[in-house]
């Protein structure tokens, strides 16, 4: 099985990711824009028992509407709750390099930033994650 090994950007915190994404995507919601201050985040996904805390001792963080774990120390957003369907959106900047792959765009209907790309941009969320599919054209 496949085996990550992510850290915090001071180190203090270290992330044991086991398996494979279940999705790898960039998000335009407004909690994920407010709480990273960025026009978009990217994430990979993963099955929450996948994303365990190694080394270090994160804090919660909300906020709009999602907990995060981030480090004290440095202030680096390690992950996110997505506990109402068992996952975690890990801060995909924290993967070795070449391990984000996305794949798709989310809740475009509030972005600040349009990017233009080969990647489907759904207006929510693809119909596997519960949306519907419809997309926005740039």
């Amino acid at each position: 099985m496949k085996t990550i090994e992510a850290q915090c950007r001071c180190g203090a915190i270290g992330l044991k990711i086991t398996g494979e994404p279940v999705a790898q995507i960039y998000c335009h919601c407004d909690d994920c824009r407010a709480a990273h201050g960025a026009a978009y985040v990217a994430s990979s996904i993963y099955p929450a028992q996948s994303v365990q805390v190694e080394r270090g001792q994160p804090a919660p963080v909300v906020v709009k509407a999602t907990q995060r774990m981030r480090c004290v120390a440095c202030g680096t957003h390690l992950f996110s709750e997505i506990a109402s369907v068992g996952l975690r959106s890990v801060n995909a900047f924290l993967l070795p390099k070449g391990e984000f792959n996305p794949q798709l765009h989310v809740q475009c209907q509030h972005a600040v930033l349009p990017v233009v790309d080969n990647l489907p941009h759904y207006k929510g969320f693809p119909a596997s994650f519960g949306g519907a599919e419809e997309f926005v054209a740039w």
